[in-house]
């Protein structure tokens, strides 16, 4: 998980120093071209004394260099030619206003990423893929996302409240957060919604939560809408209307619930036994996984689940024998814990996706 993460900082610092070259290519592509202008000039007019000998090429960069910053160390004025002299006043002059325009304002960028806060979190979020973006980051996005990241799930956040009660737990839990309307294309865009395969939408308004729906879903067709609708009419409307996965809550307890909807097991239904969330889910059975050849019975000792239907080759089962072989293309139906479903998808491979 560490390694992931630093892979993903490295793969962000490229992208973010890429974005600042853009932008600073000018004063960047004229520093060294006065860089280069001087340094051929040196290599080729002027002559160490005294043996007359040409400089170096390092030593024409480094006396070029120097010159810039007035600190002509290893030239000197009057043995220079008077074509020469010439670069000894336009040197400094044109180098002092390239630096201060561009290449100091370069330095500074790179390494003060606090005052580039919004654009290294663009950064970090261009790099994220198969991930689930949340939109809403009040109450109930606050819970989801740390549901979400126990599930071992990718998130990228979209909130407009610059000043949002909960951003800086977010921050904490290093979620990249973009700051905007999730409503226009431009936004899903930067949180990489093309990309991602859900998005759970759960600001405080309902006409709000579904234009961002189904502006993701026309960027992504496939992707996976979970969608809070306070309005109980509208949202059994707009799941048959607009074939998206929706849910409405007027309580924060029903975090959990977005979260779960939003993962890739196929959850069918949850509920509450007392404070734990449970889930009745699908799983298919993918090739090569740590599922097939294994028993019902084995699976459900390992993962601490109930394996309540089973559907293979030879047709459905309800509540399977135990000595019953998983096999590749299998689909099950459990009934578990978040914590469990996790783990059963790890082990299954990638579970086919419902939308």
């Amino acid at each position: 998980m560490a390694s992931k993460g630093f892979r993903r900082t490295l793969r962000a610092a490229w992208r973010d120093a890429r974005v600042l070259l853009r932008e600073f290519r000018f004063p960047l592509l004229s520093f060294a071209a006065l860089l280069g202008t001087g340094t051929l000039a040196f290599r080729i007019f002027y002559r160490d004394p005294p043996h007359h000998d040409p400089l170096k090429w390092v030593e024409a960069l480094y006396a070029t260099f120097t010159l810039i910053f007035f600190q002509p160390d290893l030239v000197s004025f009057d043995r220079s030619p008077f074509g020469l002299q010439l670069l000894f006043f336009a040197l400094p002059a044109i180098g002092l206003a390239v630096v201060a325009d561009g290449v100091l304002r370069f330095g500074t960028a790179v390494f003060n990423i606090r005052e580039r806060k919004e654009a290294w979190l663009m950064a970090v979020a261009s790099t994220f893929r198969d991930h689930i973006v949340v939109c809403g980051l009040g109450r109930i996005g606050y819970r989801a996302v740390s549901v979400l990241l126990r599930l071992g799930e990718d998130i990228v956040g979209i909130e407009h409240d610059a000043n949002g009660p909960f951003l800086e737990e977010i921050h904490q839990m290093d979620v990249p957060v973009l700051l905007g309307d999730a409503r226009q294309a431009e936004m899903l865009e930067k949180a990489r919604v093309r990309q991602a395969s859900a998005i759970v939408v759960c600001t405080e308004d309902d006409l709000t939560n579904l234009a961002i729906a189904l502006e993701a879903r026309e960027l992504n067709p496939d992707i996976k809408v979970v969608l809070r609708m306070f309005d109980a009419q509208l949202a059994e409307k707009v799941r048959h209307g607009f074939g998206i996965h929706t849910a409405f809550s007027t309580s924060a307890l029903a975090a959990p619930v977005f979260a779960a909807a939003a993962t890739r097991a196929q959850i069918d239904h949850s509920f509450y036994v007392d404070d734990v969330l449970m889930n009745v889910a699908r799983a298919t059975v993918q090739h090569g996984s740590a599922l097939e050849g294994r028993t019902i019975a084995e699976v459900e000792k390992e993962l601490d689940i109930s394996v309540i239907l089973y559907k293979g080759l030879e047709g459905i089962e309800m509540h399977p024998l135990p000595e019953v072989m998983l096999h590749a293309g299998d689909c099950v139906v459990i009934f578990a814990s978040l914590g469990n479903l996790a783990r059963v998808r790890k082990m299954s491979g990638d579970p086919c996706r419902t939308q």
